[in-house]
């Protein structure tokens, strides 16, 4: 069970104060475990969705595809969800923290961001990590041998591997 699930904190606390934007959106695709595009009230086009502070395998390196399937089955396309906008990323996409679920039950919203972490479908982004909380899930999910962390052999971080691949 994640922890991630019901746990979400309360929006109010956790929404930075320069100019956070939060939308209720609805999931049009996922296209890895860091990504999607979201259908929000007021845009012509969809949104491309970079969940923040965490990195997932990219889809041709290991545990890729997986990490991928695991973000679509907390995030379904078609099904509504939370996305606390901060800003562009450097490709224009926005930045976010996404919460799937009931969007009628805030309180037992998932996470989605966490539970990447939370699940091992994901690393914490050191760079861009602001949120502490973050690596104790990681740490756990390590501990534990969830997802990228049950393979015996250290998985390759994703940023490691598109540096390796663009030297090809």
């Amino acid at each position: 069970m994640l922890l991630a699930m019901g746990q979400r904190p309360d929006i109010q606390q956790t929404m930075p104060a320069n100019g956070t934007i939060e939308r209720t959106c609805k999931v049009t695709s996922v296209h890895d475990g860091d990504s999607m595009r979201v259908r929000c009230p007021g845009f012509r086009k969809t949104l491309p969705i970079r969940l923040d502070q965490i990195d997932a395998p990219e889809l041709d390196q290991a545990y890729g595809i997986a990490s991928r399937d695991y973000l679509r089955s907390i995030c379904p396309v078609g099904k509504d969800v939370i996305v606390r906008d901060l800003g562009p990323d450097i490709y224009n996409r926005r930045l976010g923290r996404v919460f799937c679920g009931d969007v009628n039950v805030r309180t037992t919203m998932i996470d989605a961001n966490a539970a990447m972490i939370e699940s091992g479908s994901a690393w914490v982004y050191d760079y861009y990590a602001t949120d502490q909380g973050l690596y104790s899930l990681q740490e756990r999910a390590r501990t534990e041998k969830q997802g990228l962390w049950e393979s015996p052999k250290p998985p390759v971080k994703p940023w490691e591997f598109r540096k390796k691949s663009r030297k090809k």
